[in-house]
């Protein structure tokens, strides 16, 4: 068994902001692997599916994002789940916007949802880091993740989440790898331009 989780604020007033892709990153694994029907569990939105023949939890906390780990660790000891069988989805200043990593452990850089994770889980999880780029200076950071993602954003977006969706087996599978290279590809296929030039200013 996995633990799937994303990381977002509950509520409407957040649904499309930048810091809840995570969120819109389950939603979309969610209906491609015909999950259960989400209901209120571990202090979360939480559903069932079966991805890539494993028994797969799928959490959106809705302990909003800096108490994120309470409601991951909650499902995490309740089905006995390692870290390394956690999957965390969050958005990614460090990333240009559409790019997309994974990782084993590693440092939080500043976001509360992975601070608050590890403090309850360990370190040792695995992060889908989906980046959102960054809005140039620290002072601007708060009110740029808070913000809706942009009319011309929503095309790469859906994609980015899109093909997370698709992959998802792969990552059911342990091969973090394959999953980033087929994202990739995915993402280079479609081609967003206005993406590519935002790209050569973020770090990736």
């Amino acid at each position: 068994m996995l633990i799937f989780a994303g990381l977002g604020n509950p509520g409407s007033r957040y649904a499309r902001n930048r810091h809840n892709i995570g969120f819109m990153a389950l939603e979309a694994i969610a209906r491609a692997h015909r999950a259960s029907p989400w209901r209120a569990r571990f202090q979360s939105e939480a559903c069932e599916a079966t991805i890539g023949g494993e028994k797969v939890i799928l959490l959106k906390p809705q302990t909003f994002m800096n108490d994120s780990g309470r409601a991951i660790g909650e499902a995490a000891r309740f089905f006995k789940v390692e870290p390394a069988e956690v999957i965390v989805f969050h958005d990614e200043l460090d990333l240009a916007p559409a790019k997309l990593r994974v990782k084993l452990g590693g440092g939080n850089a500043g976001h509360n949802g992975l601070r608050s994770t590890t403090a309850f889980i360990g370190n040792e999880y695995r992060r889908v880091r989906m980046g959102i780029g960054h809005p140039g200076l620290k002072e601007l950071v708060h009110g740029y993740v808070l913000s809706d993602f942009g009319k011309a954003e929503g095309p790469w977006v859906e994609d980015l989440c899109t093909a997370s969706a698709d992959n998802a087996a792969l990552l059911a599978a342990h091969d973090d790898a394959g999953f980033q290279n087929r994202v990739h590809l995915f993402m280079d296929a479609r081609g967003h331009a206005a993406v590519k030039r935002l790209g050569e200013k973020s770090p990736d």
